[in-house]
């Protein structure tokens, strides 16, 4: 007996009532033929979708607005990530892709954020294309059909072909993601990187959980152990994020987005959206095993004749990605939720080659090291980066933070002394001299490290304070040569080794000084004077 189709719902509440075709709730089979009759992309040999995005193969955050109003012009984080933008301009483009999409195909979705049903927000998703709505369906999480029709909380609309006219419409240029938090409305235009979608929502719970929910919303991945331990993993790209919570003999929560609530730790999606340059079975076969009907590649090449992947072909972009739901990992919790961390690390590729490869950080050292979200940009992960870069991205995710990042900081604070969290930093960077003359840390090692701290083979009290960082540094952890866990000693030159970490330690306070009016800055205090 065939499954009944489920009823497309009213969408008078968003001026959706023209002429349009509404292709709701479709199946992955059913949005993949759809993509294929729209010529929107091909199938590769994995069974897999692929398509281009088009003009845009990333985010445009220079594009990302958030509408000022009463619930807003007090509480975001205004300046270079959180932009301005009016009602009256809202509501005009609003009115502008509302009719644009009224005698069209649309493809509309139902689904839900945050695995833990005390936080859970209902989501409907509209899009111009089957693939976006494909998108939809593997990163969110997918409902049962008795939750299906009810008008959600927030909405979604993208529409790639509708483009903004900026002199008329408030934008910066044709393309545009704006965030309504009173009309509880994400509009997405000019674009069709998938990633505007995905992102639109975490900016939403960054404002939603903390402020109404006292949870904390981290750009983290997360894993439990056999003993149901819970271990976080913050970290900027190329960092390790993914490598290093991709543990075999862990189970996986999530890779990306979660929440910190009052007693777990949960994933906001219901899928991962995973970079793919460079991609091997070897190197990470959870990602590349999860590549089969049902995923989209977004951006990929093939090999010549073949439609086979050619993951090492960067033509299009270095950020190809590929989206698949959860259940493509054999590995992962479902439903995506673990008990709250007893372990957090935050990864930092140090270019500069003077942290250490572990330390332990106290309650205000965490706070520092997490509003300043220290790392280097290494090459692959942005166009036009060759070399690292040093860079700061508060929270480890500055684009996606509409509130200023002390009210993060104050959270992570406030769970670490309730529930007396480890926090380690961890430098997966360099070693023995800065980025061209030392070397990058080996993997393995740093797979120990991470071992070590999940096992408490780190509960020891053999730690020395580092000189200039105030870190504390175990002075031996098994699987790694003690030599290595003081980075000091791995220069040839000490007088060159503290040179180079007071320039470093110089720059953190730079960075630092943007946060000294804030409470969370003064709860750190004096402890953190790095030299």
């Amino acid at each position: 007996m065939s499954k009944k189709k489920p009823q497309a719902p009213d969408l008078s509440y968003l001026n959706l009532s023209g002429n349009m075709a509404v292709m709701y709730q479709l199946s992955p089979e059913k949005l993949i033929d759809e993509a294929l009759l729209n010529k929107e992309g091909v199938l590769a040999t994995s069974g897999a979708l692929a398509v281009d995005t088009g003009k845009f193969t990333g985010r445009s955050p220079r594009d990302k607005f958030i509408v000022c109003d009463s619930v807003t012009e007090e509480t975001v984080w205004w300046g270079d990530i959180n932009f301005k933008i009016s009602p009256e301009r809202f509501d005009g483009l609003f009115n502008k892709m509302t009719n644009y999409l009224a005698d069209k195909k649309i493809y509309v979705r139902d689904c839900l954020a945050c695995a833990n049903p005390e936080y859970s927000l209902s989501i409907r998703v509209i899009t111009e294309t089957a693939y976006q709505n494909l998108f939809a369906n593997n990163l969110f999480i997918r409902p049962n059909e008795d939750d299906l029709g009810d008008k959600p909380e927030w909405t979604i609309i993208a529409a790639p072909g509708f483009l903004a006219i900026p002199e008329i419409d408030g934008t910066r240029q044709a393309n545009f993601s704006i965030i309504n938090f009173t009309r509880k409305m994400i509009l997405i235009g000019g674009t069709g990187y998938t990633g505007e979608i995905k992102k639109g929502i975490f900016s939403v719970l960054n404002f939603v959980l903390p402020t109404y929910k006292n949870t904390l919303s981290m750009h983290c991945s997360a894993n439990v152990g056999s003993d149901g331990d819970t271990a976080v993993f913050f970290g900027l790209s190329g960092t390790g994020k993914t490598t290093l919570s991709a543990d075999p003999n862990r189970r996986l929560i999530g890779d990306d987005e979660h929440g910190w609530g009052n007693d777990s730790v949960f994933n906001f999606e219901g899928g991962c959206y995973a970079k793919c340059v460079d991609l091997s079975e070897e190197k990470e076969p959870q990602i590349y095993k999860a590549i089969k009907a049902g995923a989209l590649l977004e951006n990929v090449e093939f090999f010549p004749g073949t439609k086979e992947v050619d993951y090492s072909n960067t033509a299009k972009t270095e950020n190809t990605r590929v989206a698949y739901p959860l259940e493509h990992i054999d590995n992962a919790i479902l439903p995506s939720i673990g008990t709250v961390p007893k372990n957090i690390f935050f990864l930092t590729a140090d270019a500069f080659g003077v942290l250490p490869p572990i330390s332990k950080l106290d309650v205000e050292q965490a706070m520092f090291h997490f509003m300043s979200g220290y790392t280097a940009k290494v090459a692959g992960t942005e166009t036009g980066v060759t070399e690292p870069q040093l860079t700061f991205s508060a929270c480890f995710g500055k684009a996606f933070l509409p509130l200023h990042p002390s009210k993060y900081a104050e959270l992570l604070g406030e769970k670490m002394r309730k529930h007396q969290v480890n926090v380690w930093l961890v430098n997966t960077g360099w070693i023995g001299g800065a980025y061209g003359t030392g070397k990058r840390i080996k993997l393995s090692y740093t797979r120990a490290m991470i071992a070590a701290a999940l096992n408490g083979d780190l509960n020891h009290h053999q730690y020395k304070r580092h000189h200039v960082f105030k870190l504390m540094m175990p002075m031996h952890c098994p699987g790694v040569p003690s030599d290595i866990l003081d980075p000091a000693t791995t220069w040839t030159n000490s007088e060159e080794y503290y040179m180079k970490a007071y320039e470093l330690a110089y720059a953190f306070e730079k960075n630092f000084e943007q946060f000294e009016a804030t409470s969370a800055a003064k709860t750190v205090g004096e402890a953190l004077k790095l030299c």
